[in-house]
């Protein structure tokens, strides 16, 4: 199982790379053709936190935005706990 999860983690880090970077290139060129915020959020919180903020700071996109530059580091740590609880809880003894 761990994986499929780490395979997931893969795929859905690259999908968010590609999307945000392609979104860099719109701002530019296409401004019609913008990725909503909402929809990088929701890629962030999905999985591919890490591969956007990483992303974001090595293109310089959204790096002015506080939506950004706090909620992605505030998804990162949140993912971080969920990871450690369940990775805890089997070593838990139920009540």
């Amino acid at each position: 199982m761990t994986e499929y999860i780490l395979i997931y983690i893969l795929c859905i880090s690259i999908v968010t790379a590609i999307i945000t970077a392609y979104d860099k290139r719109a701002a530019k060129k296409y401004p019609k053709h913008r990725v909503p915020e909402n929809v990088l959020l929701m890629l962030a919180i999905s999985g591919g936190s890490v591969a956007e903020l990483l992303t974001m700071l090595k293109i310089r996109h959204k790096t002015k935005h506080k939506k950004f530059m706090i909620g992605l580091p505030v998804i990162i740590v949140l993912q971080m706990i969920v990871i450690t609880i369940g990775a805890l809880r089997p070593l838990i003894p139920n009540s």
